[in-house]
């Protein structure tokens, strides 16, 4: 049987996103697997995870917010602002009120701009950033800009601070756990991270990769974040062909076309040939 299609895992600690890609080629033997959204391997919860065919659709599925619950620890600054780093500066935290915390986590609720950790998987020069932290190179890197739209604090226990956020995609929350420790005027680092929400993809969807099985998965066709329209007969065959199409009446920049739940490609608006072209097919 083909297994393909859209899982959501909720990740354990300990494992790195890839390998659960590695895992899931192996069970269902297929070499196209891929996720959306890399976990670190300290944090757990949910990880989209498409199979097969549905790889394609990667780029086309909701995901510009996400959602976490956080474990900030005060007095202890790691390298790599999480667990498995090495402490590298201790500094005794003071006692904070709820309402400082509380107005400390709020100031950063918009956008900001966010230095990306050596740890990182960003590339530069074709190199991830992690690889050069592991021989001890630091490079410069670019600030990004970030929206944090909703964060609170869920409860606050001696050096630990417990909060939930939702973020843009390509925030760091290392990062975000280092810079509100600071704010506090601390050093700190995120003892635990789980992600709850992925887009519209929530964690009470999600079993462990263990739990698994050929119902799980989910078809991608209505999950794609874009207008979608349906075809048949002769435009079915011209979809699958890839051939302009003009499409009366409609009005979106980017859509999708579907023959039932199945995805067969995304076309865009072009103003020069006054048609939708294919972007991409997904058959």
């Amino acid at each position: 049987m083909l297994h393909q299609g859209i899982l959501l895992l909720d990740k354990e600690a300990g494992v790195t996103s890839r390998r659960i890609d590695n895992l899931l080629q192996k069970r269902f033997q297929t070499k196209k697997v891929g996720h959306l959204g890399t976990l670190d391997p300290f944090a757990t919860g949910l990880l989209v995870v498409a199979v097969g065919k549905a790889t394609k659709c990667l780029p086309y599925l909701e995901a510009d917010f996400k959602t976490y619950q956080a474990i900030l620890k005060l007095g202890e600054k790691t390298s790599t602002g999480d667990p498995e780093g090495e402490v590298i500066l201790k500094k005794a935290p003071r006692p904070h009120p709820e309402e400082e915390v509380r107005a400390c986590l709020e100031s950063f609720l918009g956008f900001s701009e966010q230095l990306p950790p050596m740890t990182s998987a960003i590339k530069i020069d074709g190199v991830p950033l992690y690889k050069k932290a592991r021989k001890g190179i630091e490079v410069e890197r670019k600030r990004r800009r970030i929206e944090v739209r909703s964060i609170r604090l869920l409860s606050l226990q001696g050096d630990l601070i417990f909060f939930q956020a939702s973020v843009s995609a390509g925030t760091y929350m290392r990062s975000l756990g280092e810079d509100i420790a600071e704010k506090l005027g601390e050093v700190g680092h995120l003892r635990e991270l789980r992600r709850t929400e992925v887009g519209s993809f929530s964690l009470s969807q999600a079993k462990r990769i263990d739990e698994i099985s050929e119902g799980d998965f989910l078809s991608p066709g209505p999950l794609l974040n874009m207008r979608k329209i349906q075809v048949e007969g002769k435009r079915k065959e011209d979809v699958k062909n890839g051939k302009p199409l003009i499409l009366e009446g409609e009005s979106a920049p980017q859509i999708a076309l579907l023959d039932g739940e199945e995805p067969l490609a995304v076309y865009s608006y072009s103003e020069q040939k006054q048609a939708y072209v294919c972007l991409r097919g997904l058959f």
